[in-house]
């Protein structure tokens, strides 16, 4: 009789290619699952009843800030809770190599991450990663606004040439090290007097490695269709695919315009590689701004650190307290992060129901009242939006979530259940995985995830992180190689 390392016996397999579901047992040895079918012939050192059960791959958040939590928080456990094995980090322009900053706090949003802006060069994030893993494996995207902090004394002009040439160098070495692409936020300050030719400048080197161009539009608002066209003439010229970052249409004035915009996308796909990410809420999060506030139905702070105190309270009630208008109470509690109540739930779904949008979180880790997407979002597709207002099945859900991001951000091995590829598993049930965080408790772990394995290893059990961290740095030239 064969034995295997793990069986995983009688659950229904969701493989995550968007197939229908099968009845099987699952082995796993070492990292690798081994076979999927009949294995009542085969015995597991350890096994796995999942009578019942989904059986599906490791979700793929493709849109995270994950990058400094990888480190100071290694279970992982607001994303492991949720299924999620695999995050890729620098997201939106802001990542955490190649940077040393020598200030009180680097400006925002890069502030977002936390203060470990200690790596001067990518090779040392990953050596970091290496020495201390997390519970879940991590891609790394190099941030436009990273390199430009690190690069210029002043954010508020085009780069120079010179400027540029060190963005290069940076970017250069980033790429040789294992980053997979570049992302930029040019609607945050320090990228936003970026002209387009400055991105296409940096972004020419991804295409012969074949890298990615990530993007947090510079706008997602009135100009959104603008700010798409600026996206699709940097990936044509540098000759790379398209990610769209959290795609929406954003403000009380903007509803309904991820009409014309999936219709500009779907268009853009027959000329060049477009795909897009989005989170299932109609709220934001990010830095305090009160232009965001403006065009938001509700303003919820996360964190200030001149008034801890007010994190999780709204805006309208803190200025209230203050005696300030909601604008002078803003201005007050610099520096400082939000939620913002600013996207239509038919936007919301619309953009969920396309059927190339890859599920992801955009969660902020290091808030003091985080967005409950940070713990909620994937079994709120899950559940929510798939069991119970049927807006995709569940094979599709689960495909958006782990075979489509492994696919297009050239995971290889990852995201789909298949002798061979590694044992990133979930193991959940259909009928009671929801999320359980909102935005009164945004940090509740998610009901229904019963076990999450990473590369063959249990992260997340029974409602708890085990303390394994079997995470690996997934590296561009090693997927590239396996690829071949």
């Amino acid at each position: 009789m064969t034995t295997h390392d793990l069986i995983i016996r009688k659950g229904v397999v969701i493989d995550g290619s968007g197939s229908p579901r099968i009845e099987a047992d699952l082995a796993v040895d070492g990292s690798k699952i081994v076979a999927i079918g009949d294995l009542s012939n085969a015995q597991g050192r350890a096994e796995i009843d999942a009578e019942g059960m989904i059986v599906a791959p490791g979700f793929i958040d493709v849109h995270t800030h994950d990058d400094h939590a990888l480190l100071s928080k290694p279970d992982m456990a607001f994303k492991a809770s949720q299924g999620v094995a695999t995050v890729v980090v620098g997201n939106c322009g802001i990542s955490l190599a190649p940077l040393t900053f020598q200030g009180d706090r680097p400006p925002a949003p890069l502030d977002l991450l936390g203060d470990g802006y200690r790596f001067s060069k990518m090779a040392d994030f990953f050596d970091a990663l290496a020495e201390t893993p997390s519970a879940l494996n991590a891609a790394a995207l190099v941030g436009h606004s990273t390199l430009r902090v690190g690069a210029m004394e002043e954010l508020d002009r085009p780069a120079t040439d010179l400027e540029i040439d060190a963005m290069r160098e940076a970017l250069s070495e980033a790429l040789d090290a294992g980053a997979i692409g570049m992302s930029t936020g040019l609607y945050y300050d320090p990228a936003k007097e970026a002209p387009t030719a400055e991105v296409i400048r940096l972004a020419e080197l991804l295409g012969p490695v074949k890298g990615l161009y990530t993007t947090h539009l510079r706008n997602e608002g009135p100009d959104l269709q603008k700010a798409m066209e600026e996206a699709f003439e940097i990936g044509r010229a540098a000759g790379v695919k398209v990610v769209l970052s959290h795609h929406k249409s954003a403000g009380r004035n903007n509803f309904g315009k991820t009409v014309e915009s999936l219709a500009l996308i779907e268009k853009t796909r027959k000329e060049q590689p477009v795909t897009l990410d989005v989170y299932p809420y109609d709220a934001s999060s990010t830095v305090l701004q009160y232009e965001r506030v403006l065009n938001s139905k509700r303003t919820i702070v996360t964190w200030s650190e001149k008034n801890p105190e007010f994190a999780g309270r709204d805006l309208t009630d803190i200025a209230a307290e203050m005696g300030l208008s909601e604008e002078d109470a803003a201005s007050a509690l610099q520096p400082a992060g939000a939620i913002y109540f600013m996207m239509d739930e038919d936007d919301v779904q619309r953009v969920l129901k396309y059927p190339h949008a890859m599920v992801a979180s955009d969660g902020l880790p290091h808030d003091a009242f985080p967005h409950p997407r940070l713990w909620g979002t994937f079994p709120r597709v899950l559940g929510h939006y798939s069991r119970d207002l049927g807006l995709m099945p569940l094979e599709e859900a689960v495909h958006r979530m782990s075979g489509l991001p492994a696919s297009e951000f050239g995971l290889t091995g990852r995201g789909l259940l298949a002798s061979g590829n590694y044992a990133d598993i979930v193991i959940f049930n259909a009928e009671t995985v929801a999320d359980r965080a909102d935005f009164e408790h945004p940090t509740e772990p998610a009901a229904g995830i019963s076990t999450v394995l990473v590369n063959g290893q249990a992260v997340w059990r029974n409602g708890a992180a085990t303390g394994a961290r079997p995470g690996q740095a997934l590296k561009r030239q090693d997927l590239q190689d396996a690829a071949k």
